[in-house]
């Protein structure tokens, strides 16, 4: 019961609000309308101020109030987190008000609008490369920006979720039991993040995905194969000689020695 009292007075309130824009929606004072649009901005009602400033928008075009109404337009968009058209309003402002002196702050808010857009790394990734972009476009375009900080950090977390995008399609691989394809992807994972706080890992799961590519070859093709192992575990101890792993990758170094012993072994008995 006291639920159902709470939704009747929210459509009650709700009511009441569109009663009351479209009240002042047909109010011909521009002026009024405008001081309106500002209490809705400033007590943050961003639904009803952007009504409102769109509907005087066309009587204040050539007005110094003009750049003031269109600046708080973009920011209703982005405060009802409709980053898309936020991002489109932001980019409007910057052709309509190159010199202003909010151009810095709107050109980073039409680039953090984008990255508002990036969504879980399971998913298409192309608004966080666009984000990473922009930010760097806006690092480049202001050198001694304070928001040149947050930007730079914006691009690393935009990157980190590219980076796991990548490890999940490699791993995908792994788990699929395509041995050959997940060790071409960790690969280039790591080539693609070489200073990955987890770059021993992508080397870890090339050398598995390799040994078990090697294990399931035809016969003629396993010592190259197990070849190719010890390689990686070789450049795998060059490379993180501190590595927690290390142990694991000379596990796969020494099985692989052992192999390659045993199917020569084999060979000499089948020619002799």
């Amino acid at each position: 019961m006291k639920y159902t009292w709470i939704i009747i007075i929210g459509l009650f309130l709700t009511g009441c609000s569109s009663k009351g824009i479209g009240k002042l929606l047909k109010s011909p004072d521009p002026a009024y309308k405008l001081r309106m649009a500002e209490q809705y901005f400033a007590k943050k009602k961003y639904m009803l101020a952007q009504q409102v400033y769109e509907d005087v928008m066309p009587y204040y075009k050539a007005s110094k109030e003009f750049e003031d109404i269109y600046y708080k337009y973009a920011y209703c968009a982005y405060y009802m987190a409709d980053y898309m058209s936020a991002e489109n309003l932001f980019k409007s402002y910057l052709e309509i008000f190159p010199t202003s002196i909010r151009a810095e702050e709107v050109d980073y808010m039409r680039a953090y609008s984008y990255y508002k857009q990036s969504p879980k790394p399971e998913l298409d990734q192309t608004n966080t490369i666009k984000a990473m972009g922009m930010m760097q476009t806006f690092i480049n375009t202001h050198p001694g920006s304070a928001r040149n900080k947050e930007a730079t950090e914006i691009i690393d977390i935009c990157r980190g979720k590219l980076e796991k995008k990548d490890y999940q399609s490699a791993r995908l691989y792994y788990d699929m039991g395509q041995f050959r394809a997940s060790g071409v992807s960790f690969t280039t994972l790591l080539n693609v993040y070489p200073e990955s706080i987890i770059a021993d890992e992508y080397k870890l799961m090339i050398i598995k995905s390799y040994y078990r590519f090697a294990e399931l070859s035809v016969e003629e093709k396993k010592v190259e194969r197990f070849e190719q192992v010890i390689t990686e575990c070789n450049e795998f101890t060059d490379r993180f000689p501190d590595s927690k792993l290390k142990k694991e990758a000379e596990n796969f170094l020494n099985l692989s020695q052992t192999n390659i012993k045993n199917l020569n072994n084999e060979q000499v008995k089948t020619s002799a």
